[in-house]
């Protein structure tokens, strides 16, 4: 089985010592190149959409060089799927552990993150602009109705699958990335970005996010769930008094940090 890994980055930074793993300089088109990693503006690619899609130019791009791979998947230079919850690079999903996954499963995503006191669609209205959103719903609708029920799923669910990782087989990565791309390339046409800053100017990346959820459903996907390997730690007690500003105050507080 042929797996490859790309790990989305925009820095020089500590990087699996494994081939299955390959460390892709995103929006190397509006930056200097990497020594070292494969930058994401060869050939077919969106590398210079990077500051509205984050590390899905990394995506776009495997879309289109990696169909020969049976397995394709997409890791964050601090974030990998794992066999076990940890901070050690050592501990994230070797070739026979994902072909093991994938005998009986056609994804590989990370655990879901809960939210608990807020559905999936109040934690991003609290967080990010809503137009985007609410276009991308719109777009959904019209190109995918027959996701209208896991459209709706996602909104009201008060857990998600983040950070738009996974690992899966070439005819489901196929149809995935055919799907988020369809969708978002619409929203970007529809929904001028340049007016926003910060990070309401990433806003396709944040709503792959959610896209991830109405596709696995949506298209009934047989996938299945592994801890995140987290090479910095997180302080929780400061994402969770954020979270809680977020969800009760009128002004919000600081999220993906």
């Amino acid at each position: 089985m042929n797996i490859k890994i790309i790990v989305a980055t925009h820095k020089a930074y500590a990087m699996p010592q494994n081939e299955l793993y390959l460390p892709v300089q995103v929006g190397a088109a509006l930056n200097e190149p990497i020594a070292g990693y494969t930058p994401d503006n060869t050939g077919q690619h969106i590398s210079a959409q990077n500051p509205f899609y984050n590390e899905l130019t990394a995506l776009y791009w495997a879309k289109y060089h990696l169909a020969d791979q049976d397995v394709v998947g997409l890791a964050h230079y601090r974030r990998y799927l794992g066999q076990r919850a940890s901070h050690d690079l050592r501990d994230i999903l070797n070739a026979e552990q994902i072909a093991t996954l994938l005998s009986d499963h056609d994804v590989i995503v990370p655990k879901k993150r809960h939210y608990y006191i807020e559905s999936q669609e109040q934690h991003y209205l609290n967080a990010h602009a809503a137009l985007p959103y609410e276009t991308m719903l719109a777009v959904v609708a019209e190109k995918y109705p027959q996701f209208a029920a896991a459209t709706t799923q996602m909104r009201t669910s008060k857990a998600a699958h983040l950070f738009n990782m996974s690992i899966m087989k070439q005819a489901q990565f196929q149809a995935y990335t055919d799907f988020v791309f369809d969708v978002l390339g619409e929203v970007a046409k529809r929904v001028d970005l340049d007016q926003y800053t910060g990070q309401d100017r990433r806003a396709l990346g944040f709503l792959g996010e959610r896209l991830m959820d109405v596709w696995l459903l949506g298209s009934h996907q047989n996938y299945v769930e592994v801890p995140l390997v987290q090479t910095e730690r997180t302080n929780w007690l400061d994402k969770g008094y954020q979270f809680l500003k977020r969800h009760f105050g009128k002004n919000g507080g600081k999220t993906h940090f």
